[in-house]
């Protein structure tokens, strides 16, 4: 069988797909992967084909600095529109490359109209594939819904997730319809959407996360499969550098500082805050650059900067990771066991902050627009100090570590493709 992943996004978004990719072609499968040429060394290197979306996600992130931190997820959406019919433009024609021959496509919410319009255009079988809920269901709101200030009834829950699946469209649509249009010349999709075919009974979808940390809801079908999540080991070979092991064997576990994609337009005032929060708690920290803009230039001792590392070998070797809230991030932290403080920006980033407090396993999240050194500080205390935090964090790793999420993903997707119709 050969499957094409859409994997649309930044690291967090895109290293999933790779894993579930990976363990397809173990699995005997010939996998490609459509993405942003940021990522085609990750992809290549975990030996997948590599497609060209078209376009730089971190270019786009860099131009979009102040709405970022800001965190306005509307206003976001609504600055993407111009860039979407060129991304989508290209993403349509290195697609229709990219599935030739496939069986199959597949793809995340970043890559969804993308997949079902070449899906639709070749006549191959679709299965979306998301990082987080996003089929409706009254039992929790939508993860790109604002934070509610209290638990919303269950009409409200459902209506939420109908609301975040229009802002997703609507930013899209003229987008999506010039594609279909222009370059695959078939029919426009309808105004509201293509969710009413996504949601049949018999549509198989994938949520690739843990059930642990969000059960699968009692009014999702049986098509509908939380996998555990895919989590990427580092490629065969790899070792650490070897300053950054001398500083972990210098002293007690550090703390992890990163934020990922997120871009600051004052990164110099990121680290003073940071630094500060650090000394005021005397914790080591190891400090990711990310896409912020920080050099590492004039940083104490006890921080030891680091470019791109696997977060799976990087986090059980911290007390603590301190991070955006993006999904990916998330996942590894809390399957390395130990407490997260989150600094969310916008989008699903409050919603992972908000999960990870009621679960025990971190302090309440703090918006970026909200972070002070004094804010930071007290977080970093009450994450290495408390106990019960720390045991739940624990367990949580463990029973995380225990699932196979890829594998339970593999099996899913090659169920699919023998009940279908030869």
């Amino acid at each position: 069988m050969q499957v094409t992943i859409i994997a649309a996004g930044s690291r967090g978004d895109v290293q999933p797909y790779v894993a579930l990719g990976k363990g397809l072609k173990e699995a005997g499968h010939t996998v490609r992967v459509l993405a942003s040429l940021d990522f085609q060394d990750l992809i290549t290197t975990h030996g997948l084909e590599f497609f060209d979306m078209g376009g730089s996600i971190e270019s786009v992130a860099q131009g979009m600095q102040g709405l970022l931190e800001r965190g306005n997820f509307l206003k976001i959406l609504a600055s993407m529109g111009p860039a979407a019919q060129r991304l989508v433009g290209q993403a349509v024609v290195s697609g229709l490359a990219a599935c030739q021959g496939s069986d199959l496509t597949l793809a995340g919410l970043g890559g969804l109209f993308v997949g079902l319009a070449l899906s639709e255009k070749l006549g191959l079988p679709f299965v979306p594939a998301y990082l987080y809920p996003f089929t409706p269901t009254r039992e929790l709101p939508s993860v790109l819904s604002p934070a509610p200030q209290t638990r919303l009834p269950r009409w409200a829950n459902y209506l939420s997730h109908r609301m975040a699946q229009q802002m997703m469209w609507q930013t899209f649509r003229a987008a999506d319809n010039m594609a279909r249009r222009q370059m695959l010349k078939i029919a426009a999709a309808p105004i509201w959407g293509p969710f009413a075919s996504l949601e049949k009974e018999d549509r198989t979808i994938l949520c690739g996360y843990s059930p642990q940390v969000i059960p699968s809801p009692k009014d999702w079908g049986d098509s509908i499969h939380v996998t555990g999540y895919w989590f990427l080991e580092p490629p065969s070979g790899w070792e650490p550098p070897a300053d950054l092991m001398g500083f972990l064997e210098s002293g007690p576990p550090p703390v992890y500082i990163g934020f990922g994609s997120m871009v600051n337009r004052r990164p110099e005032e990121v680290a003073d805050l940071v630094l500060h929060a650090l000394e005021r708690t005397g914790q080591r920290a190891v400090w990711s650059a990310g896409w912020g803009g920080l050099t590492g230039h004039g940083l104490p001792e006890t921080v030891f900067m680091i470019g791109s590392l696997p977060h799976n070998w990087l986090f059980p070797r911290m007390a603590a990771v301190v991070h955006h809230g993006g999904v990916g991030t998330t996942a590894a932290g809390l399957r390395a066991g130990i407490p997260s403080i989150t600094v969310p920006f916008f989008g699903d980033q409050p919603f992972w902050g908000r999960r990870i407090a009621e679960l025990g396993v971190g302090p309440q999240p703090i918006r970026r627009s909200k972070l002070t050194a004094e804010r930071l500080a007290k977080a970093l205390h009450e994450t290495v100090t408390d106990a019960a935090m720390r045991e739940r964090a624990a367990r949580l790793g463990g029973a995380i570590r225990a699932e196979d999420g890829v594998g339970s993903a593999v099996r899913v997707i090659e169920g699919f493709m023998t009940r279908r119709p030869a």
